[in-house]
Order: structure tokens, then sequence, then C-alpha cells
């Protein structure tokens, strides 16, 4: 058995780092097994103390988890948007200080001296699903993630999408009638994450007039199950937008099967039923029936499309 690959989730508010075995198989949709996650650790990630401080928690956590083992090469997902010819963050949130223009594959290479691989971290969810999850032996997927920011991945043949710069995906940033005049985190207005991603529909609940007006998504998501009129009504207006935004990609991309992930897609049913509804309201009937599934890929799904990204440059080298 071959040597395995050291997989790297670089997050917002954490870092995780695995060994990861067999899942390489034939670098498109199809895979042989199930491959093998072993030594999952985890870090919280120093936000707020700069690239090297980030770094230098990754590199840690990572020579903690290989143990002296042999790796045959490192994948990384990281949060940003990412030049992977050159491992490089090109463009990052405040939610990682100085995290924009980190050039992280160089680090790793100097420090385990193998091949490294770098893919931003919803791209490297994407291909996770798509190899290990509800997009296995399938020839397309659409991964659409609802949490803290709204992210996606159209994946084709085994294969994400990136796009010229890196930046394909970014569904957040789709304008919806819903959220006209709503600020974005991306500092414009009328985008969908503003509205429907977890801390959107926290603010839409106080713009509803919630009293009292819920703390956080876990007080909102608890009013809404006590069946709090107002809760709903944000649950149901965010989850409509987002199911809207949906219809419209599958107009364009006519994805075999949609996966939902992410805090907020695991809401009560309240929150999937309106997406159906945003959904039939847009999409086009020849792709309304898509399948739109929730994500099945598990916790590791970005650490095992990370260690896929890593084998497939080693088969193309």
């Amino acid at each position: 058995m071959s040597d395995p690959v050291l997989a790297l989730d670089l997050g917002g508010t954490k870092i995780r780092a695995a060994l990861v075995t067999g899942a390489g198989g034939d670098g498109g949709a199809r895979v042989s097994s199930a491959p093998r996650v072993e030594r999952v650790a985890t870090v919280a990630t120093p936000a707020t103390e700069g690239a090297a401080a980030i770094l230098d928690a990754a590199l840690e956590l990572a020579e903690q988890v290989r143990g002296g083992a042999a790796i045959r090469a490192v994948g990384i997902s990281s949060a940003g948007v990412i030049d992977t010819a050159r491992g490089a963050v090109t463009h990052a949130t405040d939610a990682l200080t100085g995290w924009a223009g980190t050039a992280i594959a160089p680090v790793v290479l100097e420090r385990f001296a193998v091949p490294v691989s770098v893919l931003n971290d919803v791209h490297a969810h994407g291909l996770g699903e798509a190899r290990f999850g509800v997009g296995r032996g399938r020839a397309s997927l659409l991964l659409v993630a609802v949490g803290t920011g709204i992210g996606g991945c159209q994946v084709l043949d085994g294969s994400p999408v990136l796009g010229s710069r890196g930046a394909a995906g970014h569904i957040g940033h789709l304008a919806v009638p819903e959220a006209e005049g709503v600020p974005c985190p991306c500092g414009r207005t009328g985008h969908l994450e503003g509205l429907a991603s977890g801390p959107g529909i926290v603010r839409l609940a106080r713009r509803l007039g919630a009293d009292p007006a819920p703390a956080d998504g876990h007080a909102l998501a608890r009013a809404a199950r006590g069946g709090d009129r107002t809760a709903c009504e944000a649950y149901r207006i965010a989850a409509v937008a987002t199911g809207r935004t949906i219809g419209g990609l599958l107009n364009v991309l006519d994805a075999e099967v949609v996966a939902l992930t992410g805090g907020v897609s695991e809401a009560e049913s309240l929150w999937r039923d309106a997406v159906s509804e945003g959904i039939a309201h847009d999409a086009m009937d020849v792709v309304a029936d898509t399948p739109v599934l929730a994500a099945r890929a598990g916790n590791h799904a970005a650490l095992l499309g990370a260690a896929a990204r890593a084998e497939d440059a080693l088969r193309a080298s």
C-alpha cells in the first residue's frame, strides 16, 4: 500500500489535519473504495494573529499528525481565493488577518519536502462530496454550502471548476430580489449571503421585529423549533431566496445532483421545504426534478477533497 497523503484544512475557526490513504481512485468520478482517514486532529485557528501564526499552527498540527510516518504528498484546503498553480492566497476576507497574499505551498514544501497542492476550502469540499458523497458515480455535482457564509462548487467528471482566477463558486454573491438593500460582507448590497447565511438570517429576524431579538443562530433555531412566527418567517424568506438561486444555477449548469451542506442546511424541515419552493419558482421544467440531497461525505469532506487533489497532481506529474 502506498504512503498516505497528509491533508490539512485551514479554516477561519479551526485547522484540521489527517493522514488519508486511497483518495486518488482513477482521477475521475469513479473511486474503487472508500479512502481511509486516520489520526484526525484539530486546533483553533489563531485567526487574528496574522499569516505567520496561522501557518505555524498548521505546521505544528501537521507534524503531530504525521508522527514521523512517510507521506507521499500534502494536500491543503484553505479559506480564500487560491492561485492553485502557486499554492497562494490571492484574496481573503478579514476572518483571517493578513491571509491575502500568503504563499502557502512554499512554506509547507520547505517543511515536508514532498509535492504540495492547495485548493480553496469549498472547492475541496465539493471535490470530496463529488467523489465520496452524493456525487459518487455521477458525472456532475453542484455543492451549495450555507453556513456562516454561502459558497459553492461545480464538479464535472470528478474535477472542481475553479475558474480563471480561482474564484468560481461564489454563490453567496449572486443578487437576489429578497436581499435588495441588504449589506453583504463583500461590501456590496443585495447579495444572497447578506440575507441567507447564518448571520444574515439572524439579522433578518431582527429586522422583522423578533422579540426577544435572537443573540445568534442557535437562539434563532430554538425559537423556530418552538414555533416562533418571526423566526420561522426569517428562515422561510432566506430559504426561498437560496432555492431561487439554486434554481437559476440549475438553469445554467444543469448539474446531475445538488448537495446541500453547512450549518444552516441542517435546520428544521421548514428551511428545506422553503428551499424546494424557491427552486420550483425559478428552475425550468427540464431541470426542476434534479435531486437536491443532504451532503453525505461527512466532516472529512474537505480533507478528502484536499487529499484527492494532491493525488491527482501526483498522477499528472
